[in-house]
């Protein structure tokens, strides 16, 4: 991988306050993944490519990422990322709403990454869980949303996020097919594999 193009990516990403995956949580998710086949990986939430190009680490020889994006602005950066990478055969964009998209998804994915609308995580999950396969991970990123998620935090403008979120640790850490784990790595990471 092109060390060099992927810091000039990241670097500007995080110069326009772009969210990016955070160091630290891609640390994390590197020890669950190293000695996993990933050949189907899902990613919610592509913005300008940087998580996907990074996960490309972790994928088998012939392993492939699907990754969705709604802003076009976003996802015209993502190609020019994606492409300047080499890697326009392993990373395919889907433009549009993760409301939309996920449900016409019918394919088996090893690891699905949720890092989008924060309102829509317990959605996501809910599609996450039809389409992983038997031993796959879901990793939820940003699950403690600055520290809110798990205070008394009830301010009106966060309000649906916050609720959400917390709807969604209380679903993964209760529904008897998972094995869960939060992680306070970056701005908190859900950690959900499929008991077999």
């Amino acid at each position: 991988m092109n060390k060099q193009e992927l810091d000039k990516i990241k670097n500007r990403a995080l110069e326009e306050h772009i969210p990016i995956i955070m160091d630290d949580t891609l640390q994390t998710i590197r020890k669950y993944l190293e000695n996993k086949k990933v050949d189907r990986f899902l990613e919610i939430g592509t913005a300008v490519g940087y998580s996907a190009i990074c996960f490309t680490e972790f994928l088998s020889d012939n392993g492939r990422i699907d990754t969705i994006e709604r802003d076009k602005e976003r996802v015209k950066e993502a190609k020019i990322n994606i492409k300047n990478m080499n890697l326009e055969n392993t990373i395919r964009i889907y433009e549009g709403d993760a409301l939309e998209i996920l449900p016409e998804l019918n394919e088996k994915y090893d690891v699905i990454f949720i890092d989008a609308a924060k309102g829509k995580y317990p959605f996501f999950l809910n599609q996450s869980l039809r389409l992983i396969s038997k031993d796959g991970i879901i990793f939820a990123d940003n699950i403690l949303y600055k520290g809110y998620v798990m205070s008394d935090y009830n301010k009106h403008k966060q309000r649906t996020a916050v609720r959400n979120l917390r709807e969604y640790i209380k679903e993964v850490s209760e529904n008897p097919n998972l094995k869960t784990e939060i992680l306070e790595v970056g701005d908190g990471l859900a950690v959900s594999r499929i008991k077999i």
